[in-house]
C-alpha cells in the first residue's frame, strides 16, 4: 500500500516537472523565436543620453552686411570627467599640454600669475587677483608666493616642477572656476588644428577623458575692427550659473562678456536642440536621434561702416604714432592714446569709433595677459568710458547760448585786451589780443576773453541748461555701457567738497574747470549743433535680423531727444564762424592747413583743455558745412594742440565722401596757431 502510494507521488511530481518543463519550452519559443529579434536588441542595449546641440549665435555684421563677427566649424578640446582616470588628472593634463604646445597651440589660462619664476602677479590685473585671493579664501595682502602654495596643495602638485605647477595650476584653476564636473565637461583649448586633432587620437590610449569636439568657433573676420564695441564672449563661471540656469543656460555654455556681445545676448544666443544617444552594453553608440532641432540666434547689423571704421582707426593711430616720433617736447611728443567718433548728422548713427591704443579680437584669449599688463590700457574703451575736459570746443555752444538768449548778435563786438578784468581778484588771460571782434571772429580765432565775458553774463545755470539740451554730461542713448561725465556747476564743487567761486564760471565757459565729457558725447554735441540743434538719439544697431538675414526682425528707427528749436540766426552765426575757424572762405583758422583748400565746406573748433600733465588735443567738425551728413569728434591725450585732430578728422572725410585717404603725413607749422 505505502509503495503504491510512493510511485503515485513520483508520478505526480513527474507529471509537474514535466508541465514546467513544456512552460519553460513554450516561453523559450517566445523568446527566441516569436519575439526573439526585439528581446536581441535590448539584450545589447545599454542606456540613453542626451546631449545639447549648441545653436549657432547669431552673427555682427556692419550697416552694409558685410561680417564683422560669423561662425566656422573648429575643433576644441575638451576634458570630460567622466573618462578621466581619477587620481591622475594632473599627469593626464600635463601629457595634453606638452602635445600642444609642441603643436603650436594655445589652451586657456587665465591666472593672473606670471607663467616662470620668480611668480609675479600680473601689472594692472586687480581685479583678477582679487577673485582669485577671494577663490582661494585667503586675505588680500597675501603674497604670491603664498598663493602658488594654495593653489599646490589644492591641487596635489608638489612633485612637479615649479613652471609644470604654474602650467597645472592655471588649468585646474580655471577648471573649478567653470565649475568642472561629470555633466560639465571643460573646454581647455578652442579652434586647434586638424593635425592636432589627429595626434590626440592617435594617443587616446594614454590621454583617458580628453575628447575633441566639433562646435562652433566664433570667427572674428574683422578681428581688429571695432573690437571694444563688438565685445567679447565666454564662459559662464561657477558664480553667474546661479542666475543664469533659470535662463536656460547650461553651465558650460558661453555668454557675452562685452560690447554688442553682452548687450544683445538675448537676440545672438538662439535656442539649443537636444540629441538622444543610444548606447549599447559596451558603452558605444547604436543610434543618435535629434530630437529638438536647435534655433539660430538673430543677426545684428550695426550702424558701423566697415571701410569708415578701418580709417578712424587706422589715422588715429598714424597721428599718434607720428606725434610721438615727430611732436615737439611739450605739445604732442607725449601723446599716447586717444579717441574718435563720427555720427551721422541725420539719424544719431554711429559710422565710426575708434579708441586707440586697441586690441584685435582674433587674437583675444592669447594676448588677454600682455593686454592686462600694458600701462596704456589698450583694454580700456576711450570713446565711451574716456571723459575729457573739452576745451574751446565748447565755445561753440556758449557762443548758441548767447545768440539764442539774445545776450549778443552776430554784428555784436567785443574788444580783448589780453587780460579779463571783469574781477579784481581774479583776472585769467587770453592767448592774444582781439579788438572787436563778433562771435565768429571769436571762434575764429578762439579768443578767450570773448567767451569769459559772454559765459559770465550768461550765468551757469543758463550754461547747465545748454550743455544738458546738447547732451554734454547726459545719456547719449547708445545700447552699449557709457560713462556720463559731467559738467562744472556749483552742485558738482559741493560733491566733490569744493567750494564753487563766481570766477568758475569763466572757465567753465571755456571748457576747463570741472567740466568731463566722453569723446562719445563730444560728437553728438557737435552733431546737434549741426542739425540746428536737433539732438538725435545716439546708436550703434541699425536693424536686427534673422541668421542669415533673410528676414527684419527689428529696424532701429531714428529718435530725436531734444529739439532746441534755435534760431536761423544762432544756427548761421555759429556755423560761419566755425567755417571761419576751418581757415575757408578766405579766412586764416586754427586747423586752415587742413580744410583751408578742401573741396568741401567744413564747419570745425580746436581744443587744447588743461590738464594735470600735459594738455590733451580736441577736435570737432562736421560738414558739408552748408548741408551737414557726417559730424566727427577727437581726443588726442597729452596731444596739445587741438589741430592734431584734423588730421584724423580729414581721413575720415576723404573716404567718406570720396572713398580715398591722403597717406601724407601732417606737418607743425606755425601758421596753424592763432
Amino acid at each position: 500500500m505505502e509503495r503504491k502510494a510512493n510511485q503515485k507521488r513520483i508520478w505526480i511530481l513527474f507529471g509537474l516537472i514535466l508541465c514546467v518543463c513544456i512552460i519553460f519550452g513554450i516561453v523559450l519559443i517566445e523568446i527566441q523565436i516569436v519575439h526573439g529579434q526585439s528581446y536581441a536588441e535590448l539584450a545589447t542595449k545599454g542606456a540613453t543620453r542626451s546631449q545639447t546641440i549648441q545653436a549657432a549665435r547669431g552673427e555682427i555684421t556692419d550697416r552694409y552686411g558685410r561680417p564683422l563677427v560669423q561662425n566656422k566649424v573648429g575643433y576644441n578640446v575638451t576634458l570630460d570627467k567622466a573618462y578621466l582616470t581619477r587620481g591622475e588628472e594632473n599627469e593626464i593634463i600635463l601629457r595634453l599640454l606638452s602635445l600642444l604646445q609642441a603643436a603650436g597651440e594655445e589652451w586657456i589660462d587665465k591666472l593672473p600669475i606670471t607663467q616662470t619664476e620668480p611668480f609675479s602677479f600680473y601689472e594692472e590685473q586687480e581685479t583678477e587677483i582679487a577673485k582669485l585671493k577671494d577663490f582661494l579664501d585667503v586675505g588680500s595682502y597675501t603674497s604670491v608666493d603664498d598663493v602658488m602654495s594654495w593653489l599646490v596643495e589644492r591641487y596635489e602638485l608638489e612633485s612637479y616642477t615649479p613652471a609644470q605647477q604654474r602650467m597645472l595650476a592655471g588649468i585646474r584653476y580655471e577648471m573649478e572656476r567653470q565649475g568642472f564636473s561629470i555633466t560639465t565637461p571643460y573646454t581647455l583649448a578652442e579652434d586647434v588644428d586638424v593635425s592636432t586633432v589627429i595626434q590626440i587620437k592617435e594617443r587616446s590610449y594614454e590621454l583617458s577623458g580628453v575628447m575633441v569636439t566639433e562646435s562652433t568657433i566664433r570667427e572674428y573676420v574683422a578681428g581688429d575692427i571695432a573690437p571694444h564695441l563688438i565685445g567679447q564672449i565666454g564662459p559662464i563661471y561657477a558664480e553667474e550659473y546661479a542666475e543664469l540656469k533659470d535662463q536656460g543656460y547650461a553651465m558650460n555654455d558661453t555668454i557675452g562678456k562685452s560690447g554688442i556681445e553682452e548687450a544683445f545676448e538675448s537676440q545672438l544666443r538662439g535656442e539649443n536642440g537636444k540629441r538622444t544617444i543610444t548606447l549599447n552594453a559596451n558603452g558605444e553608440v547604436i543610434d543618435a536621434t535629434v530630437t529638438q532641432s536647435p534655433v539660430p540666434g538673430n543677426s545684428i547689423m550695426l550702424t558701423l561702416d566697415l571701410d569708415l571704421q578701418r580709417i578712424a582707426q587706422d589715422s588715429l593711430e598714424d597721428e599718434i604714432q607720428w606725434l610721438q616720433a615727430n611732436g615737439e617736447e611739450g605739445e604732442g611728443k607725449e601723446a599716447t592714446a586717444g579717441a574718435v567718433v563720427a555720427i551721422e548728422v541725420k539719424t544719431g548713427e554711429i559710422l565710426a569709433m575708434a579708441s586707440y591704443p586697441t586690441y584685435n579680437l582674433a587674437t583675444y584669449n592669447q594676448d588677454y595677459n600682455t593686454l592686462l599688463a600694458n600701462p596704456d590700457n589698450p583694454l580700456f574703451n576711450r570713446a565711451l568710458q574716456g571723459t575729457y575736459a573739452p576745451g574751446s570746443i565748447f565755445k561753440p555752444l556758449v557762443g548758441t547760448a548767447g545768440l539764442q538768449e539774445g545776450l549778443i548778435t552776430p554784428s555784436y563786438t567785443y574788444t580783448c585786451n589780453h587780460v579779463y578784468t571783469y574781477y579784481d581778484d581774479y583776472q585769467p588771460k587770453c592767448l592774444g589780443w582781439h579788438p572787436n571782434y563778433t562771435v565768429m571772429d571769436a571762434l575764429r580765432v578762439s579768443c578767450n576773453i570773448f567767451f569769459y565775458d559772454l559765459g559770465r553774463r550768461l550765468g551757469i545755470d543758463t550754461l547747465l541748461d545748454y550743455a544738458k539740451q546738447f547732451g554734454l554730461g547726459e545719456p547719449t542713448g547708445i545700447e552699449l555701457p557709457e560713462a556720463i561725465g559731467h559738467m562744472a556747476s556749483p552742485a558738482y564743487s559741493e560733491s566733490i567738497g569744493e567750494i564753487w567761486n563766481p570766477g568758475d564760471v569763466l572757465q567753465a565757459s571755456i571748457g576747463q574747470g570741472k567740466s568731463l565729457f566722453t569723446p562719445l558725447q563730444l560728437a553728438t554735441y557737435t552733431a546737434t549743433l549741426a542739425n540746428g540743434g536737433v539732438r538725435m538719439k545716439t546708436h550703434l544697431v541699425k536693424s536686427i535680423h534673422t541668421y542669415n538675414l533673410d528676414e527684419t526682425v527689428e529696424e532701429i528707427e531714428p529718435e530725436v531727444v531734444v529739439d532746441m528749436d534755435l534760431s536761423d540766426t544762432a544756427v548761421s552765426a555759429i556755423r560761419d564762424g566755425m567755417i571761419r575757424a576751418s581757415g575757408q572762405n578766405g579766412y586764416s583758422g586754427t586747423s586752415g592747413a587742413y580744410f583751408g583748400n578742401y573741396p568741401i565746406s567744413v564747419a570745425s573748433k580746436t581744443g587744447t583743455p588743461e590738464t594735470t600733465g600735459y594738455p590733451n588735443g580736441t577736435y570737432i567738425c562736421y560738414a558739408p558745412a552748408d548741408d551737414p551728413q557726417i559730424a566727427v569728434a577727437v581726443v588726442i591725450e597729452n596731444g596739445y594742440h587741438g589741430y592734431w585732430g584734423a588730421a584724423v578728422a580729414k581721413a575720415i572725410f576723404d573716404e567718406y565722401f570720396f572713398g580715398k585717404t591722403n597717406d601724407q603725413l601732417p606737418t607743425q607749422t606755425d601758421t596753424l596757431l592763432p
